[in-house]
């Protein structure tokens, strides 16, 4: 227990360091990270602020892969994050590998502000969200359910009608999956825009870099620079197209170089 209490207290620590230090603190002196949990909390510290979206931070599993070197390593302790109720993963709509990382008490302030909204809006039975987040949330880890599976745990608050369903795709919690009616992704709500931002952002990142001579610029310069089309700043899109191979770093005496990776 007291081990517990002491590791909470440490990164509880972490975190109060990272919110001072680290918007000030330049992507090339925090690329990479021993810990995947320590890279975690770093990137949820400078995730950008974002008017008009009532977001929390997430993370892409792709900027974890550009911080921790071994890839095995990220997935063994963020599987690990995700047993123990630490993180909650989401397969996201932006391509087929990608995968959004939320803090679990993120999560459930995304979800409290949903229903706020909903209650508000006096749209259906808004017991269903008790149910979704004392049954479903739970004892569901996963990033999918199946229809069955999501029914009888919601079951176990109050009697559920196809309605309760829908209010919640409605909502923005679950997305129904296109290979498999019967199967289910649990979602971040309120994340659709940033999401057009994030596909925007790559491009036009690579289109930026594309244009110059040797595809490549300086890490400093191009991690000041503005994105026109994403509401994510250029630090959150570097890690990620680093970790998905889209661009590459490079030493050199003068600083970090990145460059677009060959085809």
């Amino acid at each position: 227990m007291e081990r517990g209490k002491k590791r909470r207290r440490e990164e509880e620590e972490i975190e109060a360091e990272n919110r001072d230090a680290n918007h000030s603190l330049s992507l090339e002196q925090n690329l990479s990270f021993s810990d995947t949990n320590v890279a975690l909390r770093m990137m949820r510290a400078q995730f950008p602020q974002i008017d008009k979206v009532a977001i929390q931070p997430f993370i892409l599993q792709s900027q974890l892969y550009s911080s921790v070197k071994d890839r095995t390593q990220v997935d063994r302790e963020l599987e690990s994050l995700r047993r123990d109720k630490v993180v909650r993963i989401f397969k996201l709509n932006t391509g087929q590998d990608d995968h959004g990382i939320m803090f679990l008490e993120d999560y459930l302030k995304q979800l409290e502000h949903v229903v706020k909204r909903m209650e508000d809006k006096k749209q259906g039975d808004v017991d269903v969200f008790k149910w979704f987040k004392g049954h479903v949330i739970e004892s569901k880890l996963e990033p999918s359910i199946e229809h069955e599976e999501l029914y009888a745990l919601l079951s176990l608050g109050g009697q559920v009608k196809d309605g309760h369903i829908s209010l919640l795709i409605n909502a923005g919690l679950l997305t129904r999956q296109l290979i498999d009616p019967n199967m289910y992704w649990f979602a971040i709500p309120n994340i659709g825009s940033v999401l057009k931002g994030l596909s925007q952002g790559r491009k036009e990142l690579l289109s930026l870099l594309n244009r110059r001579r040797y595809k490549e610029m300086m890490l400093a310069p191009l991690e000041k620079m503005r994105l026109r089309l994403s509401p994510l700043d250029m630090r959150f899109h570097l890690r990620d197209l680093i970790g998905s191979g889209h661009l590459k770093t490079a030493h050199t005496p003068s600083g970090i170089v990145v460059q677009v990776s060959k085809d």
